[in-house]
């Protein structure tokens, strides 16, 4: 998954205005302890984290 669509799926389901603040500040264990920032500069694959986000913010399976 590209960087752009990931961005975009989560814009989609946080909206324009949350998406970049629940990746900045949500500390996920599922993620080492990371924030979506984090993970995403530590090197987790694009794909791996939206699996995650999925997972635990409950994102419709239509979504995903």
């Amino acid at each position: 998954m590209r960087l752009t669509v990931f961005w975009e799926r989560m814009t989609e389901h946080f909206g324009a205005g949350y998406a970049d603040t629940f990746a900045r500040d949500h500390v996920m264990s599922e993620l080492g302890g990371r924030t979506v920032h984090e993970a995403l500069a530590a090197g987790w694959s694009a794909k791996d984290v939206w699996h995650v986000v999925c997972s635990v913010m409950h994102v419709p399976l239509e979504k995903r």
